[in-house]
C-alpha cells in the first residue's frame, strides 16, 4: 500500500511502492553506460565559470533528444528544462544542478582526464549535471504527475555569482516554482549514503582586504617612519582573537588570514601594505559581529602606530540554510527510497560554501550531500593523494549517476502526486 506522511497541513503520498523503485532502477540500468560515458566526456571538457558552452550545448541537445522543453542562455550559459506532468497542475519544483569546473590542474592519469590545462571538474558537477539529466530522461517518459518539474543546470557556482545572476534574468518570474532542491556528492560519506539536516548545512562566504597606510623609510633610520609593517603584524595576531573572545564558544565561524603582503625591498620600511583574509559563518549575526570587529581592531590598530587603515569587508555568499519544512520532505523521501541506515542527519554543517544559499533565500527547499565514497580511491590513476574536493586526484563515482536520479526521481514523483 501507498505511506502517507503529513507535514504541517499538507499530506504527500510518498509512492512507495517497492516497483516503483523497481522500475526507476531498471531504466536507470539500462541507461547507465550512456550516462557514464557522458559523465566523462564532461569531466575529459571542463569549463570555468560563465564559459560553459560546450557543457551547455551538450545538455540541450540532451533535453530536445528526448522531448523535453528547453529554455538556454540564462546567465549566458544556464539552460532549463520544463518537463509537463500528464496531468495540468499549477504546482512545480525546481532541482538544480551546477556545472562549472574548476581553475586547477588535474594530476588523474586515466582515459578520461582533463585536456585543458588548468581547467579540471575537481568538484564533481560533471556529476551532477549526469545525474540530473537521467532523472530528467526518466521523468519526460514516465511524467505520470501532476504539476511541473524544471531542471535548472546553472553556471558559475564556484565563482562569479551564477545563481544570482540566473535569479537576476528571471529565473523564479519566468520558471514560477513552489520549492527548489540541491544535491552535491560528499566524498568520505559512504558511496550512496546521504548526509540531511534542517537548518544551516553549509556556511556563508566572506572576504576582507585591509590596506594600512603609513609613513616610509630607510631601514636604518625607523624613527622617521609610521611603520605599516609592525602594524600589519599586530594587526593579524589580533584578527585572531575575533573568534576566540568575541564569540560564544557554541558559535561556529572560521577566520583565515590568506594573504599579507608588505615591502619590496630589504633596507625599505614600506608606505603601505595589505592583509587580505576569509570569514566563514553559519548565521547572520555572527557574520555581523566579526565585521564589526575586523573594522574596529583595524582602525584602532593602524591608529596606535601612527597609521590608517582602510577596510574592505565583502560578504559573497550566504549560509546555505535548509527550510524545515521541506527538509523533513526530502528526509522521508530518502528513506522510503534507500532504507534509514544510509540516511546520516547527524552531520556537522560544513564550513564550505555553496551559492545555491541565494535560491534558498528566495524560495523553500533543501540542499543534501550524496556519498562519494572513501577520501581515498587506489589506482584507476587517482594515484595516492585523498580524493577530496578541490582536489587535483578527484573524481566523481560513477555509481552515484543511478543512485542520484533515483532521489530527484523520487522527490518530484512524491511533491507532485496526482490528484
Amino acid at each position: 500500500m501507498d505511506h502517507v506522511f503529513t507535514l504541517g497541513t499538507e499530506r504527500h503520498n510518498l509512492r512507495m511502492k517497492a516497483m516503483d523503485i523497481v522500475e526507476i532502477d531498471q531504466t536507470l540500468d539500462e541507461w547507465h553506460e550512456e550516462m557514464k560515458a557522458l559523465r566523462r566526456d564532461l569531466h575529459s571538457h571542463p569549463e570555468l565559470a560563465f564559459e560553459e558552452h560546450r557543457t551547455s550545448s551538450l545538455i540541450k541537445d540532451k533535453l530536445e533528444q528526448w522531448h523535453i522543453e528547453v529554455a538556454d542562455g540564462i546567465a549566458l550559459t544556464g539552460v532549463v528544462g520544463i518537463i509537463r506532468g500528464r496531468q495540468t497542475g499549477a504546482r512545480a519544483i525546481g532541482l538544480r544542478a551546477d556545472m562549472d569546473a574548476l581553475p586547477l590542474k588535474e594530476e588523474n592519469t586515466f582515459a578520461h582526464a582533463s585536456v585543458h590545462a588548468n581547467k579540471m571538474h575537481g568538484c564533481g558537477h560533471d556529476g551532477h549535471v549526469l545525474m540530473l539529466l537521467a532523472a530528467a530522461r526518466f521523468l519526460a517518459l514516465h511524467n505520470d504527475f501532476c504539476g511541473t518539474v524544471y531542471v535548472i543546470f546553472q553556471p558559475a557556482e564556484e565563482s562569479g555569482g551564477g545563481a544570482q545572476k540566473m535569479m537576476a534574468e528571471g529565473l523564479f518570474d519566468r520558471f514560477p516554482m513552489d520549492a527548489v532542491f540541491g544535491m552535491h556528492n560528499w566524498p568520505g560519506l559512504p558511496l550512496g549514503h546521504f548526509g540531511i539536516k534542517p537548518g544551516p548545512i553549509m556556511a556563508s562566504t566572506n572576504s576582507f582586504h585591509i590596506t594600512v597606510k603609513g609613513k616610509g623609510a630607510h631601514a636604518a633610520m625607523p624613527q622617521l617612519s609610521n611603520d605599516p609593517v609592525v602594524a600589519i603584524a599586530q594587526l593579524a595576531l589580533a584578527l585572531q582573537t575575533v573568534v576566540s573572545r568575541n564569540l560564544n564558544p557554541v558559535s561556529s565561524a572560521v577566520l583565515s588570514i590568506t594573504q599579507m603582503n608588505v615591502g619590496s625591498a630589504h633596507n625599505v620600511i614600506p608606505a603601505a601594505g595589505t592583509l587580505v583574509g576569509s570569514v566563514r559563518t553559519l548565521a547572520v549575526d555572527v557574520l555581523d559581529l566579526i565585521e564589526k570587529r575586523v573594522k574596529e581592531l583595524s582602525l584602532t590598530i593602524a591608529e596606535a602606530f601612527g597609521c590608517e587603515a582602510q577596510v574592505n569587508f565583502v560578504r559573497n555568499d550566504p549560509p546555505t540554510i535548509n527550510h524545515d519544512e521541506e527538509a523533513e520532505f526530502c528526509l522521508q523521501v530518502l528513506k522510503s527510497s534507500f532504507g534509514e541506515n544510509e540516511i546520516h542527519t547527524d552531520i556537522e554543517p560544513s564550513m564550505a560554501a555553496e551559492d545555491f544559499s541565494w535560491m534558498l533565500l528566495k524560495k523553500p527547499g533543501c540542499y543534501i550531500w550524496i556519498g562519494n565514497g572513501a577520501l581515498t580511491q587506489p589506482g584507476s590513476g587517482h594515484g595516492t593523494m585523498s580524493c577530496a574536493l578541490h582536489n587535483s586526484h578527484y573524481d566523481f563515482n560513477d555509481q552515484l549517476i543511478k543512485v542520484g536520479a533515483r532521489y530527484w526521481v523520487r522527490l518530484a514523483l512524491a511533491k507532485l502526486p496526482n490528484q
